[in-house]
């Protein structure tokens, strides 16, 4: 596509859920601007598993193949017991047979978005607009204009609809003025990414790995070349303190014996919430992603529910945009999806918060029983790997009219 000020589309975002709803409309011949406020797709740390449902959607794009190749396969999780050593693994082939891909792919969130773009760069009605900033735009009853600040120019742009996957700090949805209810956790997050051995140090650990401890809960995350390490610190010190190598140094201490000769990659400090948009349409402007919804790390929701958004979206956007349906079935996107991310998404990422770092000795207790009592009944078991596989979150979707 040439530079032109006339498009269908404009998504704003070039992460995976932007990407994906890009590709999504290109491949489908409509055009499609891509426009991202940064050099090229951020090399974001954070999301790394890729669920089995989504992998199952990626196919449509044939990108699941890719991502299988350059990921590692986690069909077994463990819930770890810090305390005791108690380890209990959950396996999801036992649910292979609702699913193609029964595990999940640890492969960071990145390589899906630079795959797309590149795909999109290549693809005649797409446009990929890096060093694009939104700065403003207006709605009408036919369109929205959208003012675009480039190293060179201000360009303006016309498009019939506007899919805002701009992430957590989203200016399309401040812009909006749109409610986005919630609260945000008191505990700040460190993710440390380093390529220390730690399954010599922790005999047996799968590749995805969730420590329960009520004084410092962990999740042990394995990609390619890397183990990621992710733990909340309460210390309100200045980030570049809960940086530094001494705490580096202490978390590794207490977690494999020895901390000042671990190498990392990463350090990086972020705040956790649990927020969702009190509506995902505005109009001819669509929130998906974190822009319309927002939730704890644990489970490896968030980006998989943003790209579950952008499937969602654009399979209702498609026919309105090809002339064949009406604009009433956009409504349905924000049933559908918002719905889900309250009843599923939003419940299952603070359950599973609280039993990582339930504190009094009773609450320790009643989870252990509970996550016990899991491994040993087989129905309960299924349905919870159903829930966490984010099975039955797709199904529920579908289900609302």
């Amino acid at each position: 596509m040439s530079d032109r000020d006339r498009v269908q589309v404009v998504v704003v975002g070039a992460g995976p859920v932007g990407c994906v709803a890009g590709m999504l409309l290109a491949r489908q011949g409509i055009d499609v601007m891509l426009v991202e406020k940064g050099e090229d797709c951020a090399a974001d740390m954070r999301a790394s598993t890729f669920h089995p449902p989504t992998l199952e959607m990626l196919e449509q794009l044939d990108i699941t193949p890719r991502l299988i190749e350059r990921g590692l396969k986690a069909p077994i999780y463990h819930w770890r017991d810090r305390r005791s050593g108690e380890v209990l693994a959950f396996d999801l082939t036992e649910i292979a047979d609702v699913t193609r891909h029964p595990y999940r792919i640890q492969c960071e969130q990145y390589h899906l978005s630079r795959m797309l773009a590149e795909r999109l760069e290549e693809t005649p009605n797409a446009a990929v607009q890096f060093n694009h900033r939104l700065v403003h735009f207006a709605e009408d009853d036919r369109g929205v204009d959208l003012a675009l600040e480039t190293p060179m120019e201000i360009r303006r742009v016309r498009a019939d609809y506007v899919i805002a996957a701009d992430g957590a700090s989203s200016i399309v949805r401040k812009w909006l003025r749109a409610e986005f209810h919630g609260f945000t956790y008191p505990e700040k997050f460190l993710t440390l990414s380093t390529d220390e051995p730690l399954e010599a140090a922790i005999p047996g650990l799968a590749h995805v790995n969730y420590v329960a401890d009520p004084e410092e809960w962990l999740v042990l995350l394995k990609v390619p070349k890397l183990w990621r390490v992710l733990v909340p610190t309460f210390d309100q010190s200045d980030n570049a303190v809960l940086t530094s190598d001494a705490n580096k140094n202490a978390i590794f201490e207490r977690l494999i014996g020895h901390g000042a000769d671990v190498r990392t990659f990463h350090r990086t400090i972020y705040r956790v919430h649990q927020r969702v948009a009190k509506s995902f349409r505005h109009g001819r402007v669509f929130l998906a992603g974190d822009a319309a919804h927002l939730n704890n790390p644990l489970g490896g929701f968030g980006m998989n529910s943003g790209i579950h958004d952008a499937f969602n979206l654009t399979e209702k956007l498609l026919p309105v945009l090809q002339g064949r349906g009406g604009e009433a079935a956009l409504d349905r996107y924000d049933r559908q999806r918002r719905t889900v991310t309250h009843d599923f998404t939003q419940q299952q990422t603070i359950q599973n918060m609280e039993l990582m770092k339930a504190g009094q000795s009773e609450a320790y207790r009643m989870v252990r029983d509970q996550m016990r009592a899991l491994s040993t009944n087989d129905e309960a078991r299924r349905t919870y790997l159903l829930r966490q596989s984010m099975i039955t979150s797709v199904r529920d979707a579908a289900a609302i009219d």
